[in-house]
């Protein structure tokens, strides 16, 4: 198996606080890679480490097979990032902000800018100088810039912060086409889970800077399960005829106001109907699946078992 990036026993301290913990990770080649957490979790902070932003205190960087020290400059010519807001010369358009970035890292095609700007939507703004975008508009010219000398590694901190629906649909088709087309490989990071769900081969979710688990998204689905969902103003009451009229023991209480059923066989049909004739007000009932969110939640309340 290639691995385009692995870390081992990562750790940083700021101050006397360690803010990550013996953080190990391993990022195959042609994949895309969901790094998530809390805020303040310390994604950014790996990724500042593995683009040499800001040094480790101990462990190991090892990017394109070879260890990451202050001196890798090729190795770096190898990655396209955006970590946190990305910055421009305001007073220069688009273009001319992708053609400085291509000439610093030594980068001279004319056309990729061009494809670039097409790729994000940015094509026909050619005058406009980058004070006059938008915040959506600066984040597709920060994936742009990430882009434009076709890195084998991209590195993305919440890459779809300011873009609305369209646009983020936009991007996640674009990060798809980039890894199966071009052979791009992808740490990104977000907490729009419902869209790295949808895109991730691995998953890697940190918290207090400690990776709590590094797994596959087939993984994930295979744990999740079935569940009928009641959403009710009155729990105690939902529970007690649960068990006692219809033996239904698998369930869980959410919120004080939402019951998760998880038992296989059980009819949604029988439990509105015995709920109801119960005097259980209840404000909906649905059928559903557990979601990465779902999955993400437990982990980081301890839920979660590899068993």
């Amino acid at each position: 198996m290639s691995y385009i990036a692995r870390i081992s026993n990562l750790t940083k301290t700021f101050n006397d606080k360690e803010v990550i913990s013996n953080v190990n990770m391993n990022i195959k080649k042609g994949e895309i890679y969901g790094f998530l957490g809390p805020n303040g979790a310390g994604k950014t902070t790996i990724m500042k480490m593995m683009t040499n932003l800001i040094k480790p205190t101990g462990g190991e960087i090892e990017m394109f097979g070879e260890k990451l020290t202050d001196s890798s400059y090729e190795v770096l010519k190898r990655i396209g990032s955006i970590i946190e807001y990305p910055i421009f010369y305001q007073k220069l358009t688009a273009r001319e902000n992708l053609e400085l970035h291509c000439e610093y890292m030594g980068y001279y095609d004319a056309k990729a800018i061009d494809k670039a700007l097409e790729l994000v939507n940015l094509k026909d703004i050619n005058s406009k100088a980058v004070k006059e975008f938008s915040l959506g508009m600066k984040q597709r010219l920060g994936i742009a810039r990430a882009i434009v000398t076709k890195p084998e590694l991209l590195i993305l901190d919440e890459p779809i912060n300011g873009l609305d629906p369209i646009g983020i649909k936009e991007i996640r088709n674009l990060f798809k086409m980039l890894c199966k087309e071009y052979g791009m490989t992808m740490l990104i990071s977000t907490h729009i889970l419902g869209e790295i769900e949808q895109i991730a081969d691995t998953i890697g979710v940190i918290n207090k800077g400690r990776l709590l688990e590094e797994v596959s998204m087939n993984v994930i689905r295979e744990k999740t399960t079935d569940y009928i969902e009641i959403v009710t103003m009155d729990y105690k009451k939902t529970a007690y005829v649960l068990e006692n009229h219809l033996n239904i023991s698998n369930f869980r209480v959410i919120d004080n106001d939402i019951i998760r059923i998880y038992e296989e066989k059980v009819s949604q049909t029988d439990i509105s109907k015995t709920l109801i004739l119960n005097d259980v007000a209840i404000e909906s009932i649905n059928r559903k699946n557990s979601s990465l969110e779902d999955y993400f939640m437990n982990l980081l309340n301890g839920e979660v078992t590899n068993a």
